[in-house]
């Protein structure tokens, strides 16, 4: 891991012009520049905000730092592996690139976003060479396992500003240590267009990863997990809604479909009420097919099931054992649930009664014919989790949500069509 150099070298470093135009957009509530910061340290040293009301301030964003890279994935059709019933499998295929550049730059901490069938992650500049060959190996590994072309891509900052893009990041923490990436500028939707343009795009070159990197050498996908059942609403139906508009108006957006939504009880998909575990979990033959490094697919099932059955025990019994706490570790899970924000897009589940779909979809409605927004949305019967778990005694977990049905992914073709 590069070291952080000390602010008091950095100062030196810096010509007195950048230095005024510091402080001058401090003054302004721009974002700052990130080249304040050095090696991997930058997002770990991003002030924090801890609601989703702190992602629509374009203050609390800061300039990625030139030399860090921004790696997307997208799974090719993923519609059609939905339409398959493939949904679970989508969701673990996206998350599965977080856990392997997580793992990989540990313990540097990443800004990352889920997105259903996708997602994003920044790399810090001490782990580029590496994070290719991760992500060729991952594409490979997800081909040949789970029968899914997933595309991958690689840009650095610097990349994306001479293309015409920005990149900001700010630092969702729902608690202590647990944070989420959100991204500002425009790189994020630069880079996707560019991964999924199948080389048509001037950047598919300069982002593409070769085949070659993949060596089919050892993936570590520790502590991505799928183990808890379908999140089945309590209150009605679980609502996907994808909105694209201007950063300005998205605090509204969300304040007033929260408000109806929450006007007859808590509408979040993540609730201890919602909340079920049963053995064995549907999900273990994803983890075993991830996870068996060429071992008979048997033998990592096996494993997967034992591992599960000693969480299960535990966890349904709210029994500690050593420092896991479960009942800690439950109400810290529904905390550290993801809030998908990126550039002009704004994705959320929420857990609704019919009366309240009605509304909401009303609300989004009467704003996307003011020309404020567009939207998707997708309606289903529960919601997915899909778990990342560095450490389930010390807390250190994060947990991604998507709508039953292919959520994310149904709503954003409704968009699309929209």
């Amino acid at each position: 891991m590069s070291p952080v150099r000390g602010s008091f070298i950095v100062i030196i470093l810096w010509p007195d012009a950048r230095a005024r135009r510091i402080t001058a957009d401090k003054q302004k509530g721009m974002p700052l520049d990130a080249s304040l910061h050095s090696g991997d340290a930058f997002f770990k040293d991003l002030p924090p905000f801890t609601t989703p009301d702190g992602t629509f301030s374009a203050a609390a964003h800061r300039r990625a730092p030139d030399d860090w890279r921004l790696a997307v994935t997208d799974v090719r059709n993923s519609t059609d592996a939905i339409s398959n019933g493939l949904y679970k499998t989508v969701n673990f295929v996206a998350a599965s690139s977080i856990a392997a550049l997580k793992n990989l730059c540990a313990p540097a901490q990443l800004p990352f976003l889920f997105g259903g069938d996708g997602a994003v992650v920044m790399i810090p500049p001490s782990h580029v060479e590496n994070a290719r060959v991760v992500l060729a190996r991952l594409r490979g590994l997800i081909g040949r396992e789970f029968s899914l072309d997933l595309r991958v891509g690689l840009l650095s900052v610097r990349e994306i500003r001479r293309a015409g893009a920005e990149a900001l990041v700010g630092r969702y923490e729902p608690s202590p240590g647990n944070a989420f990436g959100v991204f500002l500028g425009g790189g994020v939707e630069l880079l996707e267009a560019a991964v999924k343009s199948g080389g048509e795009n001037a950047l598919h070159a300069a982002a593409s990863i070769p085949d070659a990197l993949d060596d089919r050498g050892d993936l570590d996908l520790s502590g991505l997990s799928c183990r808890w059942e379908e999140l089945r609403s309590r209150r009605g139906s679980m609502m996907s809604i994808i909105a694209a508009g201007e950063i300005g108006v998205f605090a509204e957006v969300y304040a007033d479909v929260v408000k109806i939504a929450a006007a007859m009880g808590n509408p979040r998909p993540v609730r201890d009420e919602t909340l079920a575990i049963r053995w064995p979990p549907k999900g273990y033959i994803l983890e075993a097919r991830a996870r068996r490094k060429g071992a008979p697919l048997a033998l990592a099932a096996a494993r997967v099931l034992a591992e599960t059955l000693a969480a299960w025990f535990f966890i349904s019994r709210n029994i500690p054992i050593g420092s896991f706490d479960p009942l800690a570790y439950r109400e810290l899970l529904i905390r550290n649930t993801d809030f998908s924000f990126f550039d002009n897009r704004l994705c959320f589940v929420l857990d609704c009664p019919a009366d309240s779909i009605t509304l909401i979809r009303a609300e989004l409605s009467r704003r996307a014919e003011a020309g404020e927004i567009r939207f998707g949305a997708h309606v289903s019967e529960s919601a997915l989790m899909t778990c990342l778990v560095t450490s389930a005694a010390t807390g250190s977990h994060v947990h991604f949500v998507d709508g039953g049905d292919g959520g994310y992914t149904r709503a954003a073709e409704i968009l699309k069509r929209g």
